[in-house]
């Protein structure tokens, strides 16, 4: 399905915040490792370098799709429901899993974070991009981004 256009609030100063609730046609059970594990997060967004899984662990990302890396702590950490990481000081990104029935995931996404507003138009088409590599990389419709796809067994 589908990941529906985010939105975008303007905070004080040069801070914004960006939402996205992508409906995800898998189980959480599925989606929780994507979004919290090196391996999950390899596979759609970043290469997480660091990821110390708990509340204060320190995590790296180098995000696949640009030539970044950001480094900060785990500043939520609810295991199979909320994972949020504050990098570069001041930027969060969280996830917040919301179980659908027994075979579909919610995911409420907000990522607060400073910028221009050219960075926040910006910030909205890489994360739907994001969100939309998600969804295949979780049904195996496509390799993510660098990524070849495995031979079929």
């Amino acid at each position: 399905m589908p990941t529906p256009q985010g939105t975008s609030e303007r905070r004080s100063g040069d801070r914004y915040l960006l939402h996205f609730e992508p409906h995800l046609p898998c189980a959480y059970e599925t989606v929780w490792p994507a979004l919290t594990t090196p391996e999950g997060l390899r596979r759609w967004l970043a290469d997480a370098d660091v990821l110390e899984r708990h509340l204060g662990g320190a995590v790296t990302l180098h995000w696949l799709d640009e030539d970044e890396t950001v480094s900060g702590r785990v500043t939520a950490w609810d295991v199979e429901r909320v994972a949020e990481y504050t990098v570069d000081e001041n930027d969060r990104i969280r996830f917040h899993l919301e179980p659908l029935g027994t075979d579909s995931t919610l995911v409420r996404f907000t990522d607060d974070r400073h910028g221009s507003d050219s960075d926040c138009a910006r910030g909205l088409a890489v994360w739907h991009d994001r969100f939309e590599r998600l969804e295949a990389v979780l049904t195996a419709t496509a390799p993510g981004p660098g990524r070849s796809a495995a031979p079929p067994h």
